[in-house]
C-alpha cells in the first residue's frame, strides 16, 4: 500500500516540481514564455509561490519562493516515507537528493526536447523557449567545444557532463 502511495505523490510531486523548477529557470534567465506556456506555468503553481512570496521576496532577480516552493513538494514528497519508519533526518538528505536530482534531470530533458525539435521540425512554436533556456548552459561549452563536419556537439557533451554531475551526486548522497 505504501509503494502504491509514494507512486501517485512522486506522480503529483514530479509534475508540480518540475513546473516551480521552470518557473524559477525561466525568470533566473529572465526568457518570456509563450502565452500557453506561462498560463500553464503560473496557474499550476500560483497557489504556492505567492504565499511563499510574502515570506522569501525575490532577492537578486531570482524567484527564491519559486525555488524553495519547489524544495518544499519535494520534502513533502519524501515524507511520505516517514510512515515507513525512516528518519526524519535521512528524509531530510533523500529530499535535498532527490531535489538536486530534479534539476539535473531537468536539464536533461530540455537537452533532449532541443535535440529532438532540430530533428524534427526546428521551427517549431516551443522551439525558441527551449534553445533560450538551454542557451546558458550551451554557450559556455560552445566556446570550447568545435563543430565536427558542421555539427555543434556541445548538447552532447552538456548531456555527459550532467549524467557525470548525476553520478558524482549519487556518490555524495552514498545512493550509488
Amino acid at each position: 500500500m505504501l509503494v502504491i502511495l509514494k507512486l501517485i505523490v512522486d506522480a503529483a510531486a514530479a509534475i508540480l516540481g518540475g513546473v516551480l523548477l521552470l518557473r524559477f529557470w525561466m525568470q533566473a534567465i529572465r526568457v518570456r514564455p509563450p502565452q500557453s506556456v506561462a498560463q500553464f506555468t503560473f496557474t499550476l503553481s500560483d497557489w504556492l509561490v505567492r504565499p511563499l512570496r510574502r515570506i522569501v521576496p525575490g532577492v537578486g532577480g531570482y524567484d527564491w519562493a519559486s525555488l524553495i516552493g519547489a524544495f518544499l513538494v519535494v520534502l513533502l514528497a519524501t515524507s511520505v516515507l516517514l510512515i515507513g519508519g525512516l528518519a526524519f533526518e535521512s528524509v531530510l538528505l533523500l529530499a535535498l537528493h532527490r531535489f538536486l536530482s530534479w534539476i539535473i534531470y531537468g536539464f536533461i530533458a530540455l537537452l533532449i526536447i532541443e535535440a529532438i525539435f532540430s530533428w524534427v521540425n526546428p521551427h517549431a512554436p516551443l522551439a525558441p523557449l527551449v534553445r533560450a533556456l538551454n542557451d546558458p548552459l550551451l554557450r559556455p561549452l560552445r566556446r570550447v567545444v568545435p563543430l565536427v563536419g558542421g555539427l555543434d556537439l556541445s548538447l552532447l557533451v552538456a548531456l555527459i557532463l550532467l549524467q557525470i554531475a548525476l553520478v558524482v551526486l549519487g556518490m555524495v548522497f552514498g545512493t550509488r
